[in-house]
């Protein structure tokens, strides 16, 4: 797995001890001995069992809800529903992965007049045992009103079609419709004469694209613990992403104060952006108070995470692309529709801006609308958004190089972004690595290797990802032993506990063994935003950094003091201090340091120069033409890293992200009948692919420094499940001669592709 590197002025990077090595994590034999704690192994003396009386119909008006049998059954400790909850706040949220409507919040954790999806909740009881639990669910008696739902943008945005807020009126961009509707809002990105840049065009591709309600797959059901005691103090043991995004949720929605509240963070079986939102912790708060001050743990099955968790978007989405006789982009157009689920907050807006933002094109319009179903509510799934309008972009790239006779990341050369120019909303990018991801593929052995065989097929796709800075703090202990405890807000996913304690033994000149990292709850660490949004290794990385340096000023400071010379007489070296013929390693100066006083320093940021992240893709894969099968052969994926911290994690994040794009574009889908209910509630046929499904995903990671940071890191996590799908759509193309636009692109659909180009009906 080759690793490549420039430099912005083409010089040679300072010589790194620590970063891009690949030492080995310091949470592994917790991880692998078992010992490590995750949101269902917390237990506390006198623990309840909740569970969660989830709606069997998708659109219904709440008649009544009867809870006085469940009550009545010996064991049963509480009973909350709606009723028990504050009226909601309405208000808008900033959470750290976007805004979020605390209304809407607190109508998703207990429906109160309306189920606007299967799976809402409308009440939680708490009891002795499971056994009692479910039989307390099972006494519950709710009388509903069915309404017909609508499942899809396309039929919630015809004019007949039954509303999910009575009081929803479209925002466009600042301006509200005067009449109810299912579309919350639209936006549009402007730049240039479209109509001139069409006119201009040798070739114009026009196309229509489907994709279908995915979940990100996390192998770890949400699983939260809360204790109310007799004081008023709360504590809550989660699975989530953000410790102080719960904090703040649930006093929300709660109507607490947050110095009531700590959250403290279990190990964590994956997120992707699904454990951002709150679902069971403040409905385990409430249980607790309610059972008189005793813990209460509620864990969700693996039915409910499906049916009640948020997924990421379906949508229709409508591309339109010209291009002149060079193959250089003259026009571009988009129409997104994304479904939001029952309540507003679709990753529209992300969706616009990743859609061209590869391509340098002066007349170009993305027009984006946020549109309510009755599926659950969207929430976060790794570059929210991108997949679903890349893989219709990427399409239609193809085509027009296709038509075009040109090679595809010849195309894509053409057309590429660099330094300075604009995304579709006209922000300028920084320093990138786009052109020469694009190179390496051309490159690359992959690449070069002539692809033999019948219905085989070659594809390439690219994608484009901002990543985000957002808050973090962390605090240094000096030890007299020479080692630092380090102490950090961000929950660990993938591995950020060891590029965090490597970049901050970077900055301090010592060994990364040296270095102690510890994820620390929301009372014993300044504020922090989420692990998500390709953050953590900038932004927190950005914090170690800095750790770093104040540490070491004041280890100098100190020895100054007891060497009675002047600080800027000290030098540091390979993490030692020497000044004229005294010189001491770290360890040694640690001991003389910590002599004198205990030493902590701290540290919050909120650093801005996170950098755009590129990813390229290329696949090969072979078509089944009986049965409409897709084997993928070869994956090669290189993305710009900015710098590789930890290389090992890096190219795990980048298999990562390519195997759930696999899935999602070959056959992870949400399958609904026509009154709403979800099909395919389990992982025995909701079809994620497994380690037989996928070929080993080779990596090139391309290391274009990011100004914005000390060691130049960019956010690795998201980028890389944008392009599969097109990448995918491509390959198979070439293998078929057909063109899907349909996501998954499972064997029916193939296959009823392959019969229409060939006449067949069956």
């Amino acid at each position: 797995m080759p690793s490549l590197s420039a430099s912005p002025d083409g010089s040679v990077a300072p010589a790194l001890r620590v970063v891009g090595t690949r030492p080995v994590r310091p949470d592994g034999i917790d991880k692998v001995t078992g010992r490590a704690l995750y949101g269902a192994d917390i237990t506390l003396p006198g623990l309840l069992t909740g569970r969660v009386l989830r709606s069997p119909l998708a659109h219904a008006r709440i008649v009544r809800v009867d809870t006085s049998a469940a009550r009545a059954l010996p064991g049963l400790k509480a009973v909350v529903t709606a009723a028990d909850l504050p009226p909601a706040p309405d208000r808008i949220e900033d959470l750290g992965e976007g805004a979020i409507d605390l209304r809407y919040l607190s109508d998703n954790l207990l429906a109160r007049e309306k189920v606007l999806y299967h799976g809402h909740a409308i009440a939680a009881v708490a009891a002795s045992t499971p056994e009692i639990a479910e039989q307390a669910l099972a006494l519950i008696r709710v009388e509903f009103e069915p309404l017909p739902p609508v499942m899809t943008a396309s039929a919630a945005m015809k004019p007949d079609a039954p509303l999910l807020h009575a009081g929803l009126k479209t925002d466009r961009m600042g301006q509200r419709d005067a009449a109810p509707s299912n579309v919350a809002s639209q936006l549009r990105h402007e730049r240039g004469n479209l109509d001139d840049g069409f006119r201009r065009a040798a070739v114009v591709i026009d196309r229509r694209f489907r994709t279908e309600t995915v979940h990100q797959g996390y192998i770890e059901p949400q699983a939260s613990t809360a204790h109310v005691q007799a004081d008023g103090q709360i504590t809550i043991w989660t699975s989530t992403q953000g410790t102080f995004a719960v904090r703040s949720q649930v006093a929300e929605v709660l109507g607490l104060p947050v110095s009531r509240i700590k959250v403290v963070p279990t190990e964590i079986g994956g997120g992707f952006g699904g454990k951002i939102s709150v679902y069971l912790e403040p409905l385990a708060v409430l249980l607790s108070r309610h059972a008189g001050f005793v813990p209460v743990r509620l864990v969700m099955s693996r039915t409910e995470v499906l049916t009640s968790t948020g997924p990421t978007s379906g949508s229709d989405l409508r591309i339109r692309i010209g291009a002149d006789t060079s193959g250089k982009l003259v026009a571009m157009q988009a129409e997104l529709y994304y479904e939001a689920g029952a309540y507003p907050g679709s990753p529209v807006g992300a969706a616009a801006v990743v859609s061209f933002a590869p391509y340098v094109c002066e007349a170009m319009r993305v027009d984006g609308y946020d549109v309510v179903v009755n599926r659950p509510r969207a929430s976060a799934y790794r570059a929210p958004g991108g997949t679903n309008v890349a893989f219709a972009v990427e399409s239609v790239i193809d085509e027009l190089a296709e038509s075009l006779d040109l090679d595809p990341i010849e195309m894509r050369l053409i057309n590429a972004v660099r330094e300075g120019d604009r995304r579709p909303d006209n922000l300028p990018l920084a320093r990138i690595g786009y052109v020469e991801c694009l190179q390496a593929l051309r490159q690359s052995e992959h690449y070069r290797t002539p692809l033999t065989g019948r219905h085989r097929g070659r594809g390439v796709a690219c994608g484009y990802w901002g990543n985000w800075g957002g808050q973090s703090s962390a605090t240094a202990i000096l030890n007299p032993d020479g080692s630092v405890s380090f102490n950090v807000a961000s929950t660990d996913i993938g591995g950020s506990r060891a590029s965090l304690a490597m970049q901050l033994a970077e900055s301090l000149g010592i060994d990364y063994a040296q270095v102690k990292p510890r994820i620390g709850d929301t009372d014993s660490v300044s504020y922090n935003d989420v692990t998500g949004g390709s953050r953590t290794t900038f932004a927190t990385g950005w914090a170690a950094y800095d750790l770093g340096q104040k540490l070491a000023a004041e280890m100098t400071a100190r020895l100054a003091q007891r060497w009675e010379v002047a600080p800027e007489s000290i030098l540091r070296a390979g993490g030692g201090f020497a000044s004229g013929d005294r010189r001491v390693d770290f360890a040694e100066a640690s001991k003389l340091v910590c002599e004198d006083a205990p030493l902590m320093v701290s540290t919050t940021v909120h650093p801005k120069g996170y950098g755009a992240a590129f990813s390229v893709q290329c696949a090969d894969v072979e078509v089944d033409p009986d049965t409409g099968k897709v084997t993928v052969l070869r994956y090669t994926i290189v993305q710009d890293a900015g710098k590789a911290v930890h290389p090992s994690y890096v190219e795990g994040q980048m298999q990562g992200g390519v195997a759930q794009g696999i899935g999602w574009a070959l056959n992870e889908e949400y399958v609904y009948n026509e009154k709403g209910e979800l099909l395919n509630g389990s992982l025995l046929d909701y079809r994620m692919p497994t380690a037989c499904d996928l070929p080993m995903i080779d990596t090139i990671i391309v290391e274009v420094p990011n100004p914005g940071h000390p060691y130049g890191v960019r956010g690795v996590g998201e980028v890389n499940i944008i392009p599969p799908a097109g990448t995918l759509a491509n390959a198979i193309h070439r293998a078929t001669g057909v063109r899907l636009t349909a996501l998954p692109m499972s064997p029916p659909r193939v296959l009823a592709a392959l019969w229409e180009k060939s006449g067949y009906r069956p």
